[in-house]
């Protein structure tokens, strides 16, 4: 290991040349691409001069098209790719004059899928560049020296030195690293808990496959290689991994398929591409699944938090309505302003068929903010998709991790764990892991990373080892004291103080019913000059003199005019009616204003229709609200609601209710048509159980509108593990300020004197 950390720190000190031109977060820009050549360079030297002239000779035959040579000549040398330039790093120093121009034609002569990846490092900016301020043979030559042959560095090994390299220039750039970068010991938590409690992984010779659609660097698909195959440490060095991502950053998608390149693995597995896809494919980008046809035994992402889908909105939205359950986005869709749970739905739909339908299962490690934990609102798109996970019993755990351990945000953030094999004693349940104090202190912050989980390195506890443990563990009611989780955030805290950090719950305690309560509308009347003219803004008084004639003038007028003479009579019987109300007299009752209003209209003989009625007795013309009116009723004698006094509840499922609930998910064919019946029967005495003991009593002519009764899911983290702590003592509070005061004024008299 000291010899592969000489290796990364030579080429790390090689990128002190490219100060000037570069700063130091650009270097990475050149060092990266150069390494990869380099160890691609040093695999090829030995069967360079043979393989140029077999190509050649294949070529010269024309027998053959470029894909079928390209295997022939892969197949021949047993190599993953080659190089027909002709050029080593050796051979391209020994033409200082034209090394730009040699140079470029080195990287052209590798084999179309080699090539395809390191074009996407757009190199040839770089090459100009470094000619252009004479940096280019200096820095050819001293990465040239480095000896980067598998003999020296094997595959395995020169994948954790390149892994580093990534880790240490992305964290130099890391204004820009979080965009594809997540933190090291993120993803070494996230690993731990997604494999080391698995038996699956434990099988002898068994072909794993994982998967990670925002796959950037490909971090999370190298850790989880590391911790299964290490020949060394790994839980299972005789399984067969094989790796498979997409990314739709070119840099990312070229660090990660060269990271395969280096490491002798299967670069097509690595698919550049937009994963939710737009419905619009351009040049060599795959536009949406990059793998259709496979599936998945583990998967690992780090999708954008809080990142607007808007360029995929179409294509989504077409897929979830056309196809609904049978495509990816079945239970629903998020708002626009957040596309992180697209991405879980995506990789809920690469999962290996569950164990009860007779397949091996899958298991997902995926990190949020505390968005997708509870944002949208009962019956809505991120509520239904916390619903169909759950109610299916995928959700397996969540894990608060602490906050400021990303590169390029401060918040909080979330570890979910969901899959389709959950071992028997977790059927049915979800637990809560509280992580966020289990944090230590960095000497030198980068970016918004200030703080990192402990891997038990550099002085710091391994809390990667201790979270993973209360995971295993299972415990429904775990404390830790301060000292026990051994962080340094805050030195002064008590060391002494319990901690809640584990918690487990039913399925059921995240979902509840949003029920709507409704009170009776109480309206009283007068006729007044002010309610007289607010009855005439009204659109139905003026409506009156508003002609349905379109071209004829004359029928125009007719109608104008007959209506002006219908508001002058309306207006005429209203204004009669004033006299009964002077003095700030009303009627409290609709039905007797209403009865009013129809003797007065037929004894002056004015016609008064259905519409032009209902604006008079409804709220803002001649009814104003009063609590202490009667209430209004329809025609069969039923309280009619008050639209501004409805509001909403919460309720709680039923106890030892069935999952999952007879409701179905709305999509483009059910759209504001989902019916409730089957679940009423179930939760209706439920609701009206819980309206008499908590709301009734405070307003008793409340009731609820079961028909607009809606299905909410959330997973409230922090209110789980929040425990009240009362305030300090008045006295106390006093003491310390009375100190203070005397401690100022012993410092202003030192000042004075």
């Amino acid at each position: 290991m000291n010899s592969l950390k000489n290796q990364g720190d030579v080429i790390w000190s090689i990128a002190n040349l490219l100060r000037g031109p570069y700063r130091p977060p650009q270097y990475r820009r050149v060092m990266i691409p150069l390494t990869v050549l380099r160890r691609l360079d040093c695999v090829l030297e030995p069967t360079q001069a043979k393989v140029v002239e077999y190509h050649k000779k294949l070529k010269a035959e024309k027998k053959y098209d470029a894909a079928t040579i390209e295997k022939m000549v892969n197949n021949k040398f047993k190599l993953p790719f080659h190089n027909t330039s002709g050029f080593t790093f050796h051979k391209l120093l020994g033409d200082p004059d034209k090394l730009a121009a040699n140079l470029a034609r080195f990287i052209g002569g590798f084999s179309p899928r080699a090539r395809k990846i390191l074009e996407k490092f757009k190199f040839e900016e770089e090459i100009e560049k470094l000619e252009e301020h004479n940096r280019l043979f200096e820095v050819i030559k001293a990465v040239a020296a480095v000896d980067l042959h598998p003999d020296r560095i094997s595959n395995i090994a020169m994948g954790y030195l390149f892994e580093d390299l990534v880790r240490r220039f992305n964290e130099q750039a890391n204004e820009e690293a979080g965009d594809h970068f997540t933190p090291r010991e993120v993803i070494r938590l996230m690993v731990n808990l997604l494999f080391a409690h698995d038996d699956l992984v434990f099988q002898e010779g068994k072909v794993i496959k994982i998967y990670d659609p925002t796959c950037g660097t490909g971090g999370m698909l190298s850790e989880s290689e590391k911790l299964i195959a290490d020949p060394e440490t790994g839980l299972n060095p005789q399984a067969h991994v094989k790796l498979f991502g997409q990314e739709y950053n070119p840099e990312s998608y070229a660090i990660c398929g060269s990271d395969l390149l280096i490491k002798g693995e299967d670069v097509s597995h690595i698919v550049f591409g937009d994963t939710l896809g737009t419905g619009k494919a351009k040049g060599d980008m795959v536009d949406g699944d990059g793998h259709p046809n496979e599936r998945f035994h583990f998967m690992l992402a780090n999708p954008p938090f809080g990142v607007e889908w808007k360029p995929e909105k179409d294509n989504v939205t077409r897929e979830h309505e056309q196809f609904g359950f049978k495509g990816r986005f079945g239970p629903g869709l998020p708002r626009i302003n957040d596309g992180a749970l697209l991405f879980l739905l995506h990789m809920i739909s690469k999962m290996e068929t569950a164990p009860t339908k007779g397949g091996e299962g899958a298991r997902i490690a995926i990190v949020f903010n505390g968005s997708p934990l509870f944002s949208g609102d009962a019956g809505g798109g991120e509520s239904n998709i916390r619903r169909w996970i759950i109610e299916n019993d995928m959700l397996e755990a969540v894990i608060g991790l602490p906050d400021q351990l990303f590169y390029n945000t401060g918040i909080y953030t979330y570890v979910w764990i969901v899959t389709n094999r959950k071992p028997k004693k977790r059927k049915g349940k979800v637990q809560l892991i509280n992580g966020t104090d289990f944090a230590w202190k960095m000497k030198k912050s980068l970016g918004d990373k200030r703080k990192r989980i402990g891997d038990g390195t550099d002085g710091a506890p391994d809390h990667i080892a201790m979270l993973t443990r209360l995971y295993a563990d299972f415990a429904g009611d775990a404390r830790k004291t301060v000292a026990k989780i051994q962080t340094n955030i805050d030195p002064e805290r008590d060391q002494a103080k319990s901690l809640p950090v584990s918690k487990v719950f039913r399925n059921q305690d995240f979902g509840y019913l949003k029920i709507a309560v409704e009170r009776p509308l109480r309206l009283n009347f007068a006729i007044t000059d002010e309610r007289i003219e607010r009855f005439r803004t009204n659109s139905a008084f003026q409506d009156l003199v508003v002609s349905r004639k379109r071209k004829d003038k004359k029928k125009i007028e007719e109608e104008v005019l007959e209506g002006e003479a219908a508001q002058a009579a309306i207006l005429k019987v209203l204004r009669g009616m004033k006299s009964s109300y002077v003095g700030g007299s009303v009627v409290k009752d609709r039905a007797i204003f209403d009865g009013l209003l129809t003797d007065a209209f037929e004894t002056a003989g004015v016609i008064l229709d259905v519409k032009l009625k209902a604006a008079m007795l409804a709220p803002g013309a001649f009814g104003e609200r009063d609590g202490t009116a009667e209430i209004c009723r329809d025609r069969k004698g039923n309280p009619e609601p008050d639209s501004t006094l409805r509001d909403t509840e919460n309720v709680p499922l039923p106890e030892g209710i069935a999952l999952p609930l007879p409701l179905d998910y709305e999509g483009k064919k059910n759209k504001g048509k989902v019916s409730v019946e089957q679940l009423l029967l179930l939760v209706r005495d439920h609701c009206e159980a819980y309206l008499k003991a908590e709301v009734l009593p405070y307003r008793p002519d409340a009731w609820t509108d079961h028909g607009k009764i809606k299905v909410g899911y959330e997973i409230p983290f922090n209110r789980h593990f929040y425990e009240y702590e009362p305030p300090r003592p008045l006295e106390d509070i006093e003491a310390d300020i009375a100190a203070l005061e005397k401690d100022i004024l012993t410092m202003l008299k030192d000042v004075t004197a």
